[in-house]
């Protein structure tokens, strides 16, 4: 089941309950307080309130002509521009590799997502194998102890059937009924015979197929755990670039 991502309204409660007892607001921090949510849809909640709460510092009041005051704010602003140019390079920069590095952690999110989904398909069909091989199992067991009996009741009537032809000896009837049971029997003991082989043949089957269900989520499990290592490090990357900003 597809776990509940969490509102802005929510994030932006959780900020201000951390703000007000002077807690330092983080995606770790907020998530933590939640007790849900991924860290890409809490950044970008926290970005857009930061943005609301932002409020633009009032300009100082100057007490000189206004002409000369007129002069020194355009120099000022020129200034500033000027001197804030690479300031805001670098954070363009930064808001860039931002993006890129979220994206890049949803990409993984969604390839982890998939793995997880294919894990769970290999497990159930593993599972199915293995009952598979139990009932296989079964049945080979079964087939076993009729085979046991049928020859052991074959056995019998030969030895029978073998007094018999002694005792009735030049009876033609008699001797051609006693060939038809034993061909029976015959036939009956190898019927059982080819179940049992067939049973086998299933039995091998379903092991290999087990084995082949193994093997593949062995191999979406280090799929996954690369997937997750792969998300960690962005992770670290997205919260060294904010520590910079």
């Amino acid at each position: 089941m597809a776990r509940q991502e969490v509102t802005y309204d929510e994030v932006a409660e959780a900020a201000i309950s951390l703000r007000d007892d002077g807690t330092r607001i983080s995606i770790d921090a907020v998530r933590e307080a939640l007790g849900a949510g991924s860290p890409n849809t809490i950044h970008q909640h926290l970005l857009a309130w930061r943005a609301n709460e932002a409020t633009p510092p009032e300009p100082p009041r100057a007490d000189i002509p206004d002409s000369v005051a007129t002069v020194l704010s355009n120099w000022a602003q020129q200034f500033a521009h000027e001197a804030g140019a690479g300031v805001r390079d670098a954070l363009a920069q930064s808001d860039s590799d931002m993006a890129d590095l979220l994206a890049a952690s949803q990409q993984l999110e969604a390839e982890r997502d998939g793995l997880r989904a294919q894990l769970t398909g290999m497990t159930i069909a593993r599972d199915q194998a293995l009952a598979t091989v139990a009932e296989r199992d079964e049945d080979i067991q079964r087939l076993t102890v009729e085979l046991r009996n049928a020859r052991l009741v074959a056995t019998e009537a030969l030895v029978g059937k073998a007094k018999d032809q002694l005792a009735i000896e030049g009876k033609n009837e008699q001797l051609v009924d006693l060939r038809a049971q034993i061909e029976r029997n015959v036939a009956s003991q190898a019927a059982v015979s080819d179940a049992r082989l067939t049973a086998e043949m299933e039995l091998i089957g379903a092991v290999t197929a087990r084995d082949n269900f193994e093997a593949e989520i062995k191999d979406l499990r280090a799929r996954l755990d690369a997937s997750n290592a792969d998300r960690s490090a962005l992770r670290a990357e997205a919260e060294a670039l904010r520590a910079q900003q």
